[in-house]
């Protein structure tokens, strides 16, 4: 009898540790893996705070050339969810079968600027007759490496538009991303450099002085996607968010478009 009634005593205990342990896996951290562009740095921090304020999450972020990035999931880096400065690495992954294509959306837009640090603001019209080297008295242009860096490849086909690629090619700065670009300016390393709006707006040390023509490049897109064919919830739960008018608000307050 003793020992049944010991059994009966312990009972609920011991169910309730049995469900406990059956619920702690749940209440892990969840960890999502991002890989975002340079120019996306501040907004995707800021959102990725605010989303695992409200949720069982914790957001890491991997912040590098959009070419880069795809270069690293290609090798079997481990994201979860790829967000790109253009559609041409986009589509790399999705040609390659390395992602899962159909949850391909475009998030993004964002337009192109010429920048000066703050102290010089040179007034410069963006036309065919502008003397790149005139402007530069010697200096370099900044921009992200036209070779492999979306912002890069914008503005070859900005200068290209203009006819003034072949005038502009041997007096490029050429950064391993935007933000690098951006800050050879705002050190004065470079007189003049080409970047995203966004990342103009962000610096208190460069001043943008003229805006590319929407038409004198490909349309500055950022596509977003899941990388796993087979996602965690954790990383579709936070793809989705990006979607929302939460995630939305913040990409409009750092000059983005949205679609």
């Amino acid at each position: 009898m003793k020992s049944k009634q010991t059994w009966s005593f312990l009972k609920p205990a011991y169910t309730g540790l049995l469900l406990l342990a059956v619920s702690l896996p749940a209440l892990a951290t969840d960890k999502v893996v991002v890989f975002a562009a340079a120019s996306l740095t501040n907004a995707m921090t800021e959102i990725g705070v605010n989303y695992d304020k409200t949720h069982q999450t914790k957001t890491l972020f991997s912040f590098a050339s959009s070419s880069t990035l795809a270069r690293q999931i290609a090798q079997g880096a481990p994201a979860h969810v790829y967000l790109s400065a253009n559609q041409k690495w986009m589509d790399y992954l999705v040609d390659n079968h390395l992602v899962k294509s159909d949850s391909k959306v475009t998030l993004l837009s964002n337009s192109l600027v010429l920048i000066a640090p703050k102290a010089t603001t040179p007034k410069i019209t963006l036309n065919n007759e502008w003397d790149i080297g005139a402007s530069l008295a010697g200096g370099r242009l900044a921009v992200g490496d036209p070779d492999h860096v979306p912002a890069g490849l914008y503005a070859k086909q900005a200068l290209n538009h203009l006819g003034l690629w072949q005038q502009a090619e041997p007096q490029l700065a050429r950064a391993n991303s935007v933000r690098a670009a951006l800050a050879l300016v705002e050190h004065a390393e470079a007189p003049l450099g080409i970047v995203y709006a966004t990342d103009a707006k962000l610096s208190d040390k460069v001043s943008a002085i003229a805006t590319f023509s929407p038409e004198s490049h490909k349309p500055i897109e950022y596509p977003l996607v899941l990388v796993n064919k087979r996602p965690s919830a954790a990383a579709v739960a936070f793809y989705r968010y990006l979607q929302t008018d939460d995630a939305k608000a913040v990409f409009n307050q750092y000059g983005f478009g949205v679609k």
